[in-house]
Parts: C-alpha cells; structure tokens; sequence
C-alpha cells in the first residue's frame, strides 16, 4: 500500500466518524447543469416552480424524472454552500471561471474531493510525478476509513464509483490531463475565485484548490 500523507489540519478537522460521504457517486462538477441550478437560485424560485422546472420542462435534459430530481439535489445542495456571488460566476461567467466556481463549490460539499487535493495531490506536485496514479486513491481510501469508520460500510462499486468522479472532476478542473492518462498539469486559480474566496473566509477551500505549483 502507497502510504497516503495527510496535513495535520485535516487530522485536527476530524472529530468522529461522518466527514466523508458518497454523495460525489451522483456526478462530477456539471458545468452545464451546475449553471441551470445557479439560475434557479438565483431567481430564488419557488419549491412548486422548481418541481416544474426539473421534472416537468426537464431542463437538465436528464433521462428520467427520478435521475433529474437526483441530480438537481446535489447540485443544490452543493451550491446552496457557497453565496449568490458565486452562483453568478457559475451562470454568468466563462466556462473557465464557471468550472472554478464548481470546483470550490464541490470542495465545500465533500471533504472527501477537498482532502484528496489537499493531501495526495499536493504530495505529487511536490515529487514531481508526471501522473496521478490510480493507486494512489486506494491508499486515500484505505486511509480516510481509519479516520472515518463509517467509510467501512461502503460496497466496493461505490468506492470504483466516486474515484471516477473525483477523477472526472480533476480532468474538468485541469488538474489531470484525461481520466484514461491522468498526466499532472498546471493549473492557475483566477484571481476573481481568490479573493471571492479570501473575501468569504473559505481559506481551506483555498488551500485545496491552489495545489498546482
């Protein structure tokens, strides 16, 4: 087993079991849908429009009534984290800035996303390793359920599951080239997410998205 190094801040930021959960198995970072739930928020539209808007009108353009009321969750909840400042960066802003936007978002749902880039990516940047090995997760896993004991009662298809999404996500935010090579790349966090996220105080967020050297 790759031994996994976790920052003592996150250790501290532990207390019990319950940081991690597998809500991330319900999908990646969703620009084009993360920016569709923005707009809803941001309308401040009613739980009866909203209902409409999602199962009705389908405006995700999901195939089931059930998979869009899953979907619209998530990103809900995940959005609903962060201000309606950031919600205008994800509807109104470049595709760049939105998927930043998405980034610190999902960062703030899952500690389990915000960790593995605090920790393990951090840690190959600093090697200088030309990839992100697929090993490497097995040993996050194995070391976030010594931390978090309600980790143990996750199947082995959900574990498979949520380390295609975080890798999904990694592609989508630069850090990785694709999901099928994973070569490290360079990533430049704009300057407008810094101080937006400076400005709110949200400086573990911060610290995971800017592990690009």
């Amino acid at each position: 087993m790759i031994p996994i190094l976790v920052s003592n801040k996150i250790i501290d930021s532990i207390q019990g079991a319950g940081r991690y959960n597998a809500d991330l198995t319900a999908g990646s970072l969703k620009i084009h849908e993360s920016r569709i739930i923005a707009d809803l928020l941001l309308r401040q539209t009613g739980e009866r429009e909203w209902m409409h808007a999602i199962q009705t009108e389908n405006v995700l353009q999901t195939r089931s009534p059930a998979t869009a009321k899953r979907l619209a969750r998530l990103l809900k909840n995940r959005l609903s984290l962060m201000t309606p400042d950031l919600w205008r960066f994800i509807r109104n802003g470049s595709m760049s800035l939105a998927t930043q936007a998405c980034l610190a978002a999902a960062v703030k749902h899952s500690a389990l996303l915000g960790d593995f880039l605090d920790s393990v990516l951090r840690e190959q940047y600093r090697l200088f390793a030309p990839d992100l090995s697929v090993r490497l997760w097995e040993g996050y896993i194995s070391d976030c359920q010594n931390r978090d004991p309600k980790m143990s009662e996750w199947s082995e298809s959900t574990i498979a599951r949520l380390r295609s999404s975080v890798f999904q996500i990694l592609a989508q935010g630069g850090y990785i080239s694709n999901t099928r090579t994973r070569k490290l790349q360079t990533v430049h966090i704009s300057e407008e997410i810094t101080q937006h996220l400076l400005k709110q105080d949200e400086h573990y967020i911060l610290r995971c998205i800017q592990v690009s050297p």
